[in-house]
This record gives structure tokens, C-alpha cells and sequence, in this order.
């Protein structure tokens, strides 16, 4: 449940679900989040959820801190609607022009690349949050073995459909973008389709993601 709920600026609301980053946490922050869009309710202008929080942008014009605070507490939380999430496989190739990082966490984390695909590959993964650039899934929870922290230098272009980790997670770049991931494959995938203007994302939070290792030859012909 909410543990707390503040305003943030004058048109916005702050939702906290506390400080935890599980899974746990992270579906109550998803099932608030998918009852406030079923809701429909008018004035709402944005709904950002994250890890452990949930902020609610609405228009001044049409309802105000009060009422909408109000709203929230009183919802009714679906939580059955959760059984809609999806489990998608995602094609990944890890041929070296693609792994751009796997020397280096080879390096850091005293594995063989082929220790580190094996703790990767065929493993089922929850979609947290998505966001920093459109439709870029944040996953979770990566296997303690092959933890590591960003790049001390990030780059400035990440190619799209590159698959990088980071602590705990892992995402898949949606467009050109720069980047501190440990980047170690890429997809062939569309994780973003803009011209989808209702639903955008392959990949939204509550869904699972497992990532399949495929040869370069099938990437290069993947959807011909």
C-alpha cells in the first residue's frame, strides 16, 4: 500500500511505497498505477510510475491536491488485473561486435563470458519501470554473479537495441542514446513503435521478459 502521499509542485502528486526495490513493492506501485488509468479520471494529465513510487500529474483547471489525494486513497485497486502481463522472449545476439562490454566484466566480475551469457540467457526477468528514453524497459533482478556498476565513462552513442546491465538490472536501449551500461548484446527487436500511438512499448511494467541467444546469422535476417 501507499505509505505516504505529498505533493510535488503545484499540479502534481507524489505517491511512496517506501524505500525497497522488489518486486514485491514494485507490483503494488503497478496495480495503483493500472487502476488510476482504468479509472479515467478527468484532470489527470500523466501517470509516471518507478520503482517504489508513483507521481500523478493533473490540470489545476479541472481538479486540484485535495481532491485528487482524496481519489487515491479511496480507489479501488484491481489486483487481479495483473494477470494480464505479458512473458515475452527477446532475440538477443552476443556476437562480439555486439557485446561491447563483456572483456570488461569478464575483468570485473571473474567470470568467462560463457559463465556470464549462462547466468543471463533463458532466465525470467520483471519489467520495474520504464523510461529514461521512450519505451526503454528497466528489468529486474539480475543474478548476484553478475552484478556490476555503469561504465566510469558513459558513452556518448549506445547503438538501439543494445542490452546493457547495471547492479541488479537490465534494459534494452529503445533508440540511439548515450549510455553507461554494460552493454552485451543486441536485438533485433522493436521494443518502440511511435507510430503505435496507443500502445508504444513491446515491453510494460508487471511483464516478464526472458532474453534468447541467437547466432548473427539469424539477427542479420531476423524478420526478412
Amino acid at each position: 500500500m501507499i505509505k505516504n502521499i505529498s505533493n510535488l509542485g503545484d499540479a502534481a502528486l507524489y505517491c511512496d511505497f517506501g524505500m525497497e526495490v522488489n518486486r514485491e513493492t514494485n507490483t503494488k506501485v503497478i496495480e495503483y498505477f493500472k487502476s488510476i488509468k482504468k479509472e479515467n479520471i478527468d484532470g489527470v494529465n500523466n501517470l509516471t510510475p518507478s520503482y517504489n513510487k508513483l507521481i500523478i500529474s493533473f490540470d489545476l483547471k479541472k481538479i486540484n491536491y485535495q481532491q485528487m489525494k482524496k481519489l487515491i486513497e479511496n480507489i479501488n485497486i484491481d489486483i487481479h488485473d495483473n494477470l494480464n502481463n505479458k512473458k515475452i522472449e527477446i532475440p538477443v545476439c552476443s556476437d562480439q561486435n555486439f557485446s561491447l562490454d563483456i572483456k570488461r566484466l569478464e575483468k570485473k566480475l571473474k567470470l568467462s563470458s560463457e559463465k556470464i551469457y549462462e547466468n543471463f540467457f533463458n532466465k525470467e526477468f520483471f519489467c520495474y519501470m520504464t523510461g529514461f528514453i521512450a519505451g526503454m524497459p528497466i528489468l529486474g533482478d539480475l543474478d548476484k554473479k553478475i552484478r556490476a556498476k555503469r561504465l566510469e565513462t558513459p558513452r556518448v552513442k549506445v547503438p538501439k537495441g543494445s542490452v546493457g546491465l547495471t547492479e541488479q538490472f537490465a534494459n534494452i536501449y529503445t533508440f540511439e542514446s548515450p549510455g553507461g551500461w554494460n552493454i552485451i548484446g543486441n536485438t533485433p527487436l522493436n521494443i518502440f513503435d511511435s507510430s503505435n500511438e496507443k500502445n508504444p512499448n513491446l515491453i510494460n511494467p508487471g511483464d516478464s521478459v526472458i532474453f534468447k541467444r541467437i547466432t548473427k546469422d539469424k539477427y542479420e535476417n531476423y524478420n526478412v
